[in-house]
């Protein structure tokens, strides 16, 4: 069971911000929890050199559901966290598949779930790296294509780019209305075969994943 909940804020921008480095005081030892990062985003739909200031995710991998639902109803510092922004979407997954690694390992490797009937049709993409320092410019470069590519696909009713260090490592998350939308996109379309065999001829990365999730449930953005 993978979570994610966005957070957008209008004020306290300076608070959000701080606590992409003071986060894990709190995010630690959390009970159930498996994996767990506190993500900023860019500015825009897709990847950008500038950050979004008013928007950040805190992704996390659980034992099961009831871990989720008892740290979201009676974590102290969720609730401060909710209290201090003024929207917030909670999506919740269940993985199909994944591969490659983050920080050493694959958080979502061997979570895939027994067939679910209360699946979505819509599918949830989750691609990340850590770009090798001397490939930055080859990276940056093609960053408009890519980001044109995904935002004009059929299908994707919501991307953003997030990452936990500004310009090395950057991920992206997309909502697609069905498995057919998304493999429509990934080989089919073009500019983004192109991509993706520019990152293995010119090996943009130093570690890289790629997962695919069920949606099984999808707030939306609320207001606090």
């Amino acid at each position: 069971m993978t979570s994610i909940i966005f957070f957008k804020f209008n004020n306290n921008l300076w608070w959000a911000f701080t606590q992409m480095g003071l986060h894990r005081n709190y995010l630690e030892s959390i009970e159930g929890q498996q994996f767990y990062k506190m993500l900023g985003t860019g500015s825009g739909p897709g990847f950008s050199m500038y950050p979004d200031f008013y928007t950040y995710a805190l992704l996390q991998v659980w034992e099961d559901l009831s871990c989720f639902k008892k740290f979201y109803q009676s974590n102290k510092y969720l609730d401060t966290y909710l209290s201090k922004s003024n929207q917030y979407r909670v999506i919740m997954l269940s993985n199909i598949r994944s591969s490659g690694y983050w920080d050493g390992i694959n958080p979502f490797e061997n979570k895939k779930s027994k067939k679910l009937n209360n699946v979505t049709k819509k599918i949830a993409v989750l691609t990340r790296g850590t770009i090798n320092f001397s490939k930055l410019i080859y990276f940056w470069s093609s960053i408009k294509q890519s980001s044109d590519a995904i935002s004009s696909a059929k299908g994707v009713s919501f991307f953003k780019g997030v990452g936990e260090l500004p310009l090395i490592q950057q991920a992206t998350f997309s909502i697609w209305d069905s498995e057919e939308s998304i493999n429509s996109f990934a080989y089919k379309n073009i500019n983004h075969k192109e991509i993706i065999n520019r990152t293995r001829r010119q090996n943009w990365y130093k570690e890289d994943l790629f997962a695919r999730f069920h949606i099984l449930e999808d707030s939306g953005f609320k207001q606090i």
